[in-house]
């Protein structure tokens, strides 16, 4: 054998050779993660799973244990909070890599090595009952469930909610955001979270474009790609008045005129038109007005002391978040007054859209308004699905909305039919078909 074959045999035994005296739980922890790191870039994942096996879990089972390894271990397993953070911290560090290399099937049977566990299976030696009883409260644990999420996703489709299933569940993508800027979670699980969030949204907008284009086709087949929202064949419709704007008066040309007119503008004389430009096309009925006035009553009041200072992109972004918070939840733990007014008239697509185009003004302001929708989430979830359709309505119209005005789909409508009567002064939907493209 090799010098260099050696090598990651002996530094996976450096882990273990210094006493308490020596090393601080911190120090034991990071040379634990970063062995870790480079064995999962380096190895296979079954040469992986084998180190992981010897690593978490063999050092209990006395007949399988060297001395040395048996003797250090303590060192990351001094009390069961600490054991808690360090394997899911060493999971998520696997997980993050196999993820980024598609070995899917990995990742599953990483958890599994952990499930499989004989919890019991009692021993005379009361450090290892100890040891058994943490790990089996990890695997009932929030933390292993958000683990397991890793794996639902890759042969579990988007369903509709049922009795076994909260109806929370379908838009765990918003929650997985707040993971990912939740600072007391590891840097990983923080990492995997952002990533896991990433693909939920982008199948969804994948079979959701998918969906359009196969289910306006009498050729294609009725069941090869299904309706990834709850809203039935209503979502049909509410994309084609979601699109129908497009041109010289469509939300995103708007947007650019917007800040093309606003560049440099003073914070105070901003204020009142980003009023304007969130209201622009919104019919004037009362509650709107309602809104408009507090709004304009909650900005007048907000850093007044930057009032005289021009706009710039840091500004706008606060400004922007802000507005956010104002028409979502100002606390992180209620929904705001606005958000209960405006949802309360049973058209969420007012509020969306008045969302929508502050995220076209400051797309950097994507994460807060969905770290905002996360918040609601958690609020409402406390609430049976029959006492909150009002809100999931809002969520899957949210969902479609800002699906259509992704980045990476295009969404047209094409009208199909002849021209009606010049007195035909509503647009007919029906002469219309969407088209969409993945770009």
């Amino acid at each position: 054998m090799t010098a260099n074959s050696l090598k990651p045999y002996q530094e996976h035994q450096d882990i273990f050779k210094c006493n308490s005296q020596q090393l601080n739980l911190q120090i034991a922890q990071e040379r634990l993660y970063n062995f870790l790191v480079e064995i999962v870039q380096t190895c296979s994942p079954e040469e992986v799973l084998q180190e992981f096996k010897h690593l978490i879990i063999d050092f209990i089972n006395s007949e399988n244990i060297h001395k040395n390894l048996k003797k250090q271990a303590s060192f990351y397993v001094t009390n069961e909070q600490e054991f808690q953070h360090t394997i899911k911290r060493c999971c998520y560090i696997i997980i993050n890599n196999w993820e980024s290399k598609r070995n899917y099937k990995y990742i599953q049977e990483l958890l599994y090595t952990l499930a499989k566990y004989q919890f019991w299976l009692k021993t005379s030696n009361p450090q290892v009952n100890t040891y058994k009883i943490w790990l089996e409260n990890f695997i009932n644990s929030d933390d292993y469930a958000e683990l397991k999420s890793f794996t639902h996703k890759y042969h579990q489709p988007i369903q509709k909610p049922n009795n076994n299933s909260h109806w929370a569940n379908r838009y765990s993508s918003y929650l997985l955001v707040a993971q990912s800027f939740d600072t007391n979670r590891s840097k990983e699980q923080q990492e995997a979270a952002k990533k896991l969030s990433k693909q939920m949204k982008d199948k969804f907008k994948f079979e959701l474009a998918m969906y359009i284009a196969r289910s306006q086709s009498a050729a294609s087949s009725a069941t090869r790609y299904k309706n990834p929202s709850i809203l039935g064949d209503y979502v049909l419709r509410l994309i084609k008045m979601i699109v129908v704007k497009k041109g010289v008066f469509s939300h995103e040309n708007l947007a650019n005129i917007f800040l093309k007119q606003t560049q440099n503008q003073p914070i105070q004389a901003f204020k009142n038109s980003i009023q304007k430009y969130l209201f622009y096309t919104i019919e004037n009925q009362e509650y709107v007005e309602t809104v408009k006035q507090q709004i304009a009553d909650k900005l007048s009041e907000w850093r007044t002391e930057y009032d005289e200072e021009n706009i710039n992109k840091n500004l706008l972004l606060r400004i922007c978040n802000r507005l956010i918070d104002y028409l979502t939840t100002e606390n992180g733990q209620e929904p705001s007054q606005l958000f209960v007014v405006l949802l309360s008239q049973g058209n969420p697509l007012t509020l969306i859209i008045m969302l929508l185009k502050i995220i076209l003004i400051c797309k950097h302001a994507r994460s807060h308004l969905e770290l905002r929708i996360a918040h609601l989430i958690n609020y409402y979830e406390q609430y049976p699905e029959n006492e909150c359709k009002w809100f999931i309505h809002f969520l899957e119209i949210f969902n479609i909305t800002f699906a259509i005005y992704a980045e990476n789909v295009e969404y047209n409508l094409i009208k199909m039919q002849a021209d009606q009567p010049a007195s035909y002064s509503q647009l007919n939907l029906d002469a219309y078909r969407v088209f969409s493209q993945i770009k």
